[in-house]
């Protein structure tokens, strides 16, 4: 039967902290008992842009949340099934009166959930307040004024959250807990892993703002050093451990700005185009399967298989390539030129559709942004039509950016014996260079499977030619209009 005692609710999502929280505050300020909730969604979890790491990161990040609560005997209660059933579960349990939670500018099932959800609340007369989430406008259709807007929102000081204590108990018994086999798997995390939390994400800005960050500028782009002297700070942002108005607050006044204002204006404009592609993705989610510009639809390429396996593991041939996808798969994390680099090596070298690849990546990167992720893999995949077309040549990078080889040696095992003069481009060793170091080419390591010279030619012809395509042509005024910012 359900209780008469009115109660509100909190539904986390993307945003697992307890600062700087809106849904949080509004549930206190209300001055009536709520419930925290967060829902392992079946359909989201089994989805193909999702990976155990991500579950395991947000539960840890829930593990975190509710010790850092615990003083105020508050938690957020993990339940394992739908959201639209748990919303016809808890109807029928609590009178409810409040749904508090941010926007999620998310993939398109967790969109149509939302709208389902809408409705059903509202059939209830639940109101149902969604509150911005990093200066990203729900509802827009054009970039008029959003550079404005979202320096407003930025401008607003975070949230000083504060907790009274909670005498409501939670939902006993759970109907719907993780299941046993589900809750093991969710502890098996590697140790190779950014450890989640917001108790972490405090711990990597305030290292960057202390040391690491010095030399952010000077280091950004190069695969080894980067993992150092970047900010780390995208998973978080990613599953709401911390908020970007945090992390601008945080740079902006730290003591040592000054003294690194070139390195830590980096980080703080990278934090805007962090909204400014998540704005991209609010506006139309569909960018997740089609391209942005529909004029590239007709971009005939031949899937090949052997090669998508082969750029999946880390057997390219090419040691750079090869190295930031084993590190991918071991860490979740690499800088963002080298992302840059392993989808237009995919898109332009090996010819293969942006959609080949793109699940692919989103299960590895740790700090996998729907709004972010698909806006940039089609940006670099050359689909936009507005974009300067990137091809990026993977052994200039490792020439400019790894040249002794470190990060090569360290994810590429088969090559920690090659001489520097041969780690960028193995197959230059003759028969007696391979014999010498005891490496056979083509058995320990493979051939390159593209010639990059040739392939990057025919890329080159093949989507600069598409683009005087008449429907990419207007396609791209479209896109003008509604993504960039008039000046």
């Amino acid at each position: 039967m359900k209780d008469n005692l009115p109660i509100n609710l909190v539904w986390l999502k993307r945003d697992i902290r307890m600062a700087d929280h809106a849904g949080l505050d509004a549930a206190e300020k209300a001055g009536i008992p709520y419930l925290i909730v967060y829902l392992f969604e079946p359909s989201l979890i089994h989805y193909p842009d999702t990976s155990l790491r991500h579950q395991q990161f947000i539960y840890h990040s829930l593990v975190d949340f509710n010790d850092r609560l615990k003083k105020y005997n508050r938690s957020a209660q993990i339940f394992h099934i739908e959201a639209i059933e748990f919303f016809k579960f808890i109807l029928t349990k609590v009178n409810l009166k409040s749904v508090f939670s941010y926007q999620e500018s998310g993939i398109n099932l967790s969109w149509d959930r939302d709208k389902s959800i809408a409705k059903i609340l509202d059939d209830h007369q639940v109101n149902w307040q969604q509150f911005q989430k990093d200066g990203v406008v729900r509802g827009i259709t054009h970039r008029k004024n959003w550079d404005q807007l979202w320096l407003n929102y930025i401008s607003i000081s975070p949230i000083d959250n504060s907790f009274s204590k909670n005498q409501l108990p939670p939902i006993s018994p759970n109907p719907y807990p993780l299941s046993q086999s589900f809750k093991e798997s969710l502890h098996q995390v590697p140790a190779t892993f950014q450890v989640p939390g917001e108790t972490y994400a405090w711990r990597y800005l305030n290292s960057f703002t202390n040391d690491r960050g010095k030399k952010y500028h000077k280091m950004i782009s190069k695969p080894q050093e980067s993992r150092k002297s970047c900010g780390r700070i995208s998973p978080y942002l990613a599953w709401g451990n911390i908020s970007v108005k945090q992390a601008i607050y945080h740079v902006s006044n730290h003591e040592q700005f000054e003294a690194n204002k070139r390195a830590f204006g980096g980080i703080l404009t990278r934090l805007k185009w962090h909204c400014h592609f998540i704005q991209k993705f609010e506006v139309d989610c569909g960018y997740e399967t089609r391209c942005v510009n529909s004029g590239f639809e007709s971009l005939k390429r031949e899937k090949n298989n052997h090669f998508i396996h082969a750029w999946n593991t880390g057997h390219t041939g090419y040691p750079l390539v090869d190295a930031c996808m084993r590190c991918l798969q071991a860490t979740g994390w690499i800088n963002f030129r080298m992302r840059a680099m392993v989808v237009s090596f995919l898109c332009h070298h090996l010819d293969q559709d942006w959609r080949s690849g793109v699940y692919h990546l989103s299960q590895l990167f740790l700090d996998y942004e729907p709004g972010i992720h698909y806006p940039q893999f089609q940006m670099q995949a050359g689909t936009t039509g507005i974009n300067l077309v990137r091809i990026y040549n993977p052994i200039k990078q490792s020439i400019e950016h790894d040249p002794v080889g470190h990060f090569i040696k360290k994810w590429v095992p088969e090559l920690k014996n090659i001489p520097i003069p041969f780690i960028n481009e193995p197959w230059k060793m003759n028969a007696f260079d391979q014999s010498c170091y005891r490496f056979n080419l083509g058995q320990d390591y493979p051939m390159p499977i593209v010639d990059l010279v040739e392939s990057g030619k025919i890329a080159r012809e093949k989507i600069w030619g598409h683009r005087k395509n008449l429907t990419v042509k207007e396609e791209g005024k479209r896109i003008l209009k509604t993504h960039v910012r008039p000046r």
